[in-house]
């Protein structure tokens, strides 16, 4: 919480004191209050003197209004920090979690940083709440309490002053072993969370193969977790209030037998009394209440280690750097890998293992592999999605890692695999390289993405609705729409990771006419398991476990490469791999 507090408290300073304040006035008038009631007891009642009941009656509604006054001042200063707060965490931790590379991404896994960003972001808005709402004026009252009893009657007083230690003892046994299972409860909220990503996004899956109660069995251990380590954290939490009104209790019993005595003494009046077991119900709720506290900010502590680390997270990639000025003269190659490797953390064996190639401007490039070959990895390598681990990837003669990676992307089209739609309309989605881009331009990357048909065909057309993730589009629509997104802006290299594995061939091979039609300045590269998609390139590179197998022309990896050939053989006609 310390760590979070330096983060995101500076620019509410002001609120933090004022709340503060205001709530410890409200805290002396309730302090006052026992005094007055024990003033109007002696000094009125019993002695019968009706101006001191009227006296101390508005004295009383007096301090009740102010009272009330300033609990909304403090109340505005508590929705103010803890909403802003709140809001500037989750800024942060959206804004990190987007500059992280894909590696680190996959260490926290979506459906925690999900969580972080809203639930564990709650509880910090809770414990920031109840720091001005309820830590100032509990600790105050119970400490004013003891202090008014004191004056009262220092033998009584000294009663509290035994229970206290033995109360803050209970406290922090259990709190220690709660954060134990607060931890355990966000971590298998996680689960839960992954679990319902999981079978919402395959719904469809899971229902083909009837895995409707092995999901629900896996959906119901997960929770049946949570609830485990959630009932022993409010079994600690039960345990706290019973063990803690057992001691002030049994203190209060004892304060009102030796009172009694002093009474009847004649050493104590009865209004004294009466203000003493004011102090001491002002003592109970207090206790009661930062009981409660304890479990929220116990919560809030292990929300905050989870922010933490996430917030502290050094991203892998090295988004800075200097701009790429991509000269349209310059005589180096637009792409070139020299001797590039790249390992998975954690990983026994490299995803690849020294890729060497050169791409010039106007050039295609396929490149063709077996599933988990390393196409996709060698694709992310290329906008600094990942960092090689060895060797170098450069761009027009400059080391990639050199270059800010928010000027890379501005020079290349990217289309993964997986194709993602935000919902919007189809123009917005288009637009996300370049705002600015006119109808015509995206009318142009439609005709050569293959999608002008369907888009005439929708609604309102570039206006046309898109859903989340572009549900209302089949798989090959959506693959079209993202390619053309890419086109836009010009990109001075257009990266293909086989995103056109849901098109038909015709559709296929008609995108690969039309991207071959445009200027001499854009390079390409086309990563599929198609060979009739990359046998046309330029130079075609072969992946087999990551190592680099083949390189060159179809007709001169027919006759060199037995895995390529293979491939061939499995897709083509004998004449058709020779035509």
């Amino acid at each position: 919480m310390l760590q979070l507090a330096r983060r995101f408290f500076g620019p509410y300073k002001a609120f933090l004191t004022l709340g503060p304040i205001a709530k410890v006035v409200e805290v002396i008038f309730d302090l006052l209050t026992p005094l007055v009631i024990a003033w109007m007891i002696d000094a009125g009642v019993v002695s019968n003197d009706v101006h001191v009941l009227f006296a101390g009656g508005g004295l009383l509604i007096l301090f009740a209004i102010l009272g009330i006054l300033f609990t909304l001042v403090t109340q505005k200063m508590a929705s103010i920090t803890s909403q802003g707060i709140g809001t500037h965490i989750r800024e942060a931790l959206f804004i990190h979690v987007n500059r992280l590379s894909f590696q680190d991404l996959d260490s926290f896994g979506h459906s925690s940083l999900l969580t972080r960003i809203t639930n564990d972001t709650n509880q910090i808005q809770l414990a920031c709440a109840m720091l001005i709402r309820q830590v100032i004026r509990w600790p105050i009252l119970a400490v004013g309490a003891i202090v008014c009893a004191l004056v009262l009657s220092p033998t009584l007083g000294l009663i509290f002053l035994i229970c206290l230690p033995v109360i803050a003892l209970v406290f922090y046994l259990i709190m220690k072993r709660q954060v134990t299972f607060f931890q355990a409860m966000q971590m298998w909220l996680d689960k839960v969370g992954l679990l319902v990503s999981e079978n919402l996004s395959g719904v469809r899956v899971i229902r083909a193969f009837c895995r409707e109660k092995i999901e629900s069995k896996r959906f119901e251990e997960a929770t049946a977790e949570l609830a485990r380590s959630g009932t022993y954290a409010a079994g600690l939490s039960a345990i706290l209030n019973p063990t803690t009104f057992l001691v002030i209790n049994g203190g209060i019993c004892f304060i009102l037998w030796l009172g009694a005595m002093q009474v009847e003494a004649g050493s104590l009046q009865p209004g004294q009394v009466m203000a003493f077991i004011g102090y001491l119900n002002q003592l109970l709720v207090s206790i009661a209440y930062v009981a409660n506290l304890v479990v929220i900010f116990t919560r809030a502590e292990a929300s905050a280690q989870r922010i933490n680390a996430v917030l502290d997270w050094k991203p892998s990639v090295d988004r800075g750097g200097d701009a790429l000025p991509m000269s349209a003269h310059t005589s180096e190659a637009q792409l070139k890998f020299l001797d590039v490797s790249f390992s998975y953390p954690g990983a026994n064996v490299n995803a690849l293992n020294n890729i060497s190639f050169s791409l010039q401007r106007g050039e295609q490039l396929g490149i063709i592999g077996g599933t988990g070959s390393g196409k996709s990895t060698l694709a992310n390598l290329i906008p600094r999605m990942l960092e090689p681990t060895q060797g170098t990837v450069s761009f027009e003669g400059i080391n990639a890692a050199s270059i800010s990676q928010g000027s890379l992307h501005e020079h290349i089209g990217f289309v993964p695999q997986h194709a993602s739609l935000l919902s919007g309309t189809i123009r917005e989605n288009l637009t996300w390289r370049n705002a600015e881009a006119t109808d015509k331009e995206l009318w142009e990357a439609l005709r050569i993405a293959q999608a002008t048909d369907f888009v005439k065909q929708k609604d309102g057309q570039l206006e046309a609705a898109v859903s989340v993730d572009g549900k209302n589009f089949s798989g090959g629509q959506r693959q079209r729409l993202t390619i053309a997104r890419a086109l836009v802006g010009k990109p001075n290299l257009l990266v293909l990771d086989d995103s056109a594995s849901a098109l038909d061939y015709a559709t296929d091979a008609a995108l690969r006419k039309a991207l071959k039609s445009l200027s001499s300045q854009l390079a390409t590269i086309l990563i599929s398991q198609r060979v009739a998609t990359v046998r046309d390139a330029d130079k075609i590179l072969v992946l087999d476990k990551g190592n680099m197998v083949g390189y060159g022309t179809h007709q001169d990896l027919v006759k060199t490469c037995p895995l390529y050939l293979e491939i061939c053989r499995t897709q083509l006609r004998e004449e058709e791999i020779l035509a």
